[in-house]
């Protein structure tokens, strides 16, 4: 089994090698970058099963990497941040985040997230059978993870696909918050049902010609989410 690689990306140097030692000796393989470039260089030339991504670099900060970095790959990104407001948050995850760590944050709970976040994601990378849903003028390619609306390709982040892609192939079926979480996040998720708020809509930005009148993702209030089927 090979080892599982990681990249650490903060310029305060005394981080990276606390985090470095900590995921090592986990047996696992560590790269480090110290500014947002340097960052997005290692990302383009490696496949990581993790991105450790603070949010205040050099250079480029860490929502321009993220956004970047989300260009070319969907390889599982955690965001670093020493703020504590909730849009700080929320907007590392529109940039296409799995998840966030708020400093100071103690090791044993990053390499839980790390570890949890991982599972996930080694279980998305199973083989799935071909499979292309159709619904009016949108097909979901589900082996290739694409979306077209005529056709036009629509660019959707990992969890947005994710989300899209269990509600297309349970039409009808409405999903509460707490059960989309789970699913697509994972029980050990820690993070809230607000998560699935900012997918959601940002998910009917992308597909809805009218958001607020969505052809697809609807809203049963009170309850959850549904694909029309």
């Amino acid at each position: 089994m090979s080892k599982k690689k990681i990249l650490v990306v903060d310029d305060e140097k005394l981080i990276v090698k606390g985090i470095r030692f900590s995921l090592e000796q986990d047996g696992m393989e560590v790269d480090c970058a110290y500014d947002g470039a340097e960052a997005l260089e290692y990302a383009k030339n490696c496949e990581y099963d993790l991105v450790l991504l603070d949010v205040m670099l050099p250079k480029l900060d860490g929502f321009q990497v993220c956004q970047q970095i989300r260009e070319f790959s969907d390889m599982p990104i955690v965001m670093l941040t020493a703020k504590s407001e909730d849009m700080d948050k929320i907007l590392g995850l529109e940039y296409g985040a799995d998840d966030y760590i708020t400093k100071p944050f103690n090791i044993l709970e990053v390499k839980a997230r790390i570890k949890a976040i991982m599972r996930r994601t080694s279980k998305r990378e199973e083989p799935a059978p071909k499979t292309l849903l159709v619904k009016g003028t949108m097909k979901i390619d589900c082996e290739s993870r694409r979306v077209f609306i005529g056709e036009r390709e629509i660019n959707l982040t990992a969890k947005e696909f994710d989300v899209l892609e269990l509600l297309a192939m349970n039409p009808n079926k409405v999903y509460s918050r707490e059960n989309l979480l789970n699913l697509i996040w994972g029980a050990d998720y820690p993070g809230d049902a607000r998560t699935v708020d900012v997918h959601i809509r940002r998910l009917r930005e992308k597909i809805e010609k009218n958001p607020s009148e969505p052809q697809y993702v609807h809203t049963k209030w009170g309850v959850g989410y549904y694909f029309q089927g």
